[in-house]
């Protein structure tokens, strides 16, 4: 078995020199008199079996001759080939200081002879006639190799017809340009678009990376940080730029990409003390900007699911091994800024020097990877102010041997199912009694129920009520959505629609009105609206009074916001924040972005109940997380507690209905993007019927068949 390349030794100390090789064993190619004259410039050295001779991505430029022995070439972890004696190794970078292209390990003990930079300096210097014929014998050598490599891709070129166009038509804005087939589309398209950087390129609008060639007549639009996708893709790619960090400057430090914090992810450092996190950022941070100065090129590659297994697992990356033993395809997107390699999950920025704008800082017990930087205070201050979501979720996850999604299709595959959402069903009732028996102590009137859209609200107001009832509390409702204003006082967003988001679009003086009187004990009849109409009822609800075992249940998005409620007393109020968090990573740089958990929800509850096309709401989502950074999450840290509402086994329940909605979005429709990009989501997650999904859970609020009347 290999070992882990972080327990590797370094070259330098397995390759103690002795003495000079034997003349007749160096470039047996050459003369004697060559020979002899060439093994004064060499030394010998030993290496241990299982020890590098040289290491991938290293700049040493050093010569070697195997003598005696046999090692292993590796590239990316994976064998390409083998090295016995009278073969040599290292001359691209002797001789054009290129970088080591893979990782030489001895398999026996191995006995070298080494001409190092020094040495062949010295040799040009003093025989000029002898470096030229030490030249021939090698470019004869790279010459044979590379006739050996033309084969080789002859044969694979015969598993595909040869482009017979030499140029392809492009569409871009609405302008038509031909261009030659294969140029990249980096090649292509603008490196800023309306002042943004241009990180990703849109193909008959699915979503690849700059370094995609053309190969067809095809529309191409780009994707900037201006959008939630081209954000996104910023992030990713700065994931993976911390992890080439991370390799180059402490290569046993494990970290892991956490939660998305609105600009900025939070990073596990795994066994880093708290303490030691400033200095670990750091230095990270110093290399990271290293790496950005040298401009290095995205190199995207297709490994088989072969080659993948055999690296990961080199790596000790069990999460992706365990991922690809469902995988559907017979290849592997893999991408690399350097020597670090990870699977692809989407498209990557094409190159290190369009990573310039971040930050890495360590706050609130973990590292905090910023792609604002400009923002750095405000998330940091945000993270000392808020709560975090349960983690107690890790515990019975780790229980069930469920830490990534390669380990729940696993369970999935065995017959765990059943079990798996009874447990995960379970954990969630368990939190909504622990928030109530916390609400029967501290003895609030208004329980404040706030969370973006597709949260789980209203299931989580309904379980909550039974708990609080078996405390002997009496819960009363009110929604903040029956204090809009009449339509035409509606205010309006940017783009001129109106915003029923906006704090405006409530009648605020009449709601504070309301609230005031009844913790004064008052009867108050409270307001209603009229959805169909756009009009308000000041006086058309209910009427409503608060007992000595009464609590008031305010649901609705601006819950949390301070200047709604404003009680005599801070104890009077409590504040739950509810959204789905915490998701299954697919390993230690990608997992599953809640806000897509969320969108997945919405399209399949309003397609299946309202009769709202996936296109439709893809369209509209935009303005709704618009909407949410604006009114909702500012207002986060208010809480006193935050619920993530997430279940384990939610993506592969919705699978069951979302794959045919995105389906029916048209490839024409600007919503395409974004529904290729979740169905290739969904793809990664083994498919479970609604059958043992109980009717008080979360799910069944978006899937229907509840237990509850919504």
């Amino acid at each position: 078995m290999r070992k882990r390349r972080d327990a590797t030794p370094s070259p330098a100390d397995a390759r103690p020199t002795v003495t000079r090789p034997d003349p007749a064993r160096v470039f047996p190619g050459m003369s004697a008199a060559d020979q002899r004259a060439l093994a004064a410039y060499m030394r010998v050295v030993e290496v241990a079996a299982g020890h590098a001779v040289v290491e991938e991505g290293g700049d040493d430029r050093d010569l070697y001759v195997v003598l005696e022995g046999e090692g292993r070439i590796l590239r990316h972890g994976v064998e390409v080939g083998t090295v016995t004696p009278g073969d040599y190794f290292g001359e691209l970078a002797l001789v054009g200081s290129r970088p080591r292209a893979a990782t030489i390990t001895a398999v026996t003990r191995m006995q070298l002879a080494r001409m190092d930079a020094a040495e062949f300096d010295r040799l040009r210097t003093q025989d000029a006639p002898l470096t030229a014929r030490l030249l021939a014998c090698l470019l004869a050598s790279v010459g044979s190799r590379l006739t050996d490599m033309t084969d080789s891709v002859r044969l694979l070129l015969r598993e595909r017809s040869l482009p017979r166009r030499a140029t392809v038509d492009l569409t871009l804005d609405g302008e038509h340009r031909e261009v030659r087939m294969g140029t990249p589309l980096r090649d292509i398209l603008p490196r800023r678009h309306d002042g943004r950087l241009v990180v990703a390129a849109l193909l008959g609008r699915k979503p690849v990376s700059l370094t995609t060639p053309v190969a067809s007549d095809v529309a191409v639009g780009v994707v900037t940080t201006d959008s939630l996708a081209g954000q996104r893709i910023y992030r990713s790619s700065l994931a993976l730029l911390l992890m080439e960090a991370a390799r180059a400057v402490a290569p046993a430090l494990v970290l892991r990409l956490g939660e998305s914090l609105g600009g900025a992810s939070r990073v596990e450092a795994e066994g880093v003390p708290e303490r030691e996190l400033p200095a670990v950022a750091r230095r990270l941070r110093d290399e990271m900007r290293r790496l950005v100065a040298r401009d290095l090129p995205l190199r995207p590659e297709l490994w088989t699911v072969d080659e993948a297994l055999e690296y990961f697992r080199y790596e000790g990356w069990s999460d992706v091994v365990d991922l690809l033993r469902t995988w559907r395809q017979a290849t592997v997107p893999v991408a690399t800024y350097h020597v670090f390699h990870a699977m692809q999950g989407g498209p990557l920025v094409p190159t290190t020097a369009d990573l310039a704008d971040f930050d890495l800082v360590a706050a609130d017990g973990s590292l905090v990877l910023l792609d604002r930087p400009s923002e750095g205070e405000r998330v940091v201050a945000h993270l000392a102010r808020t709560p975090r979501a349960t983690q107690g979720s890790e515990r019975w996850l780790r229980a069930l041997g469920i830490t990534h999604v390669g380990a729940f299709n696993r369970a999935c595959i065995d017959g765990g199912v059943a079990q798996m959402i009874r447990v995960s069903e379970g954990f969630q009732e368990k939190r909504v009694g622990r928030i109530a028996d916390e609400i029967a102590t501290r003895g609030p009137k208004i329980i404040c129920v706030a969370g973006p859209s597709s949260s789980g609200k209203t299931t989580f107001i309904r379980r909550l009520r039974v708990q609080l009832q078996v405390e002997g509390i009496n819960p009363i409702g009110v929604s903040l959505d029956d204090y809009y204003v009449d339509r035409e006082r509606t205010p309006v967003d940017e783009h001129g629609e109106l915003d029923f988001e906006a704090p405006g679009a409530l009648d605020l003086d009449l709601l504070r009105d309301h609230l005031g009187r009844l913790l004064q004990g008052e009867t108050v009849t409270t307001a209603r609206y009229d959805f169909k109409q756009g009009k308000s009822h000041p006086l058309g609800g209910p009427a409503v009074a608060l007992g000595p075992h009464d609590v008031l249940m305010l649901e609705g998005i601006h819950g949390l916001n301070p200047s709604m409620v404003s009680p005599p007393r801070p104890d009077m109020v409590y504040r739950v924040f509810i959204c789905p968090r915490v998701q299954l990573p697919f390993d230690r740089l990608n997992r599953v972005p809640a806000s897509d958990v969320r969108l997945l929800r919405r399209i399949v509850r309003d397609r299946h109940g309202r009769g709202i096309s996936a296109a439709d709401n893809i369209a509209r989502w935009p303005a709704v997380r618009a909407g949410e950074r604006r009114h909702i999450f500012p207002f986060e840290q208010h809480a006193d507690v935050i619920f993530d509402s997430s279940l384990i086994y939610e993506l592969s329940v919705l699978k069951v209905y979302a794959e045919r909605y995105l389906l029916e979005v048209p490839q024409d429709h600007p919503s395409y993007t974004t529904a290729f990009r979740l169905l290739a989501l969904l793809d990664r997650f083994v498919t479970i019927y609604p059958d043992h999904v109980p009717p008080t859970s979360f799910l069944r609020e978006f899937i229907g068949g509840s237990g509850f009347d919504y």
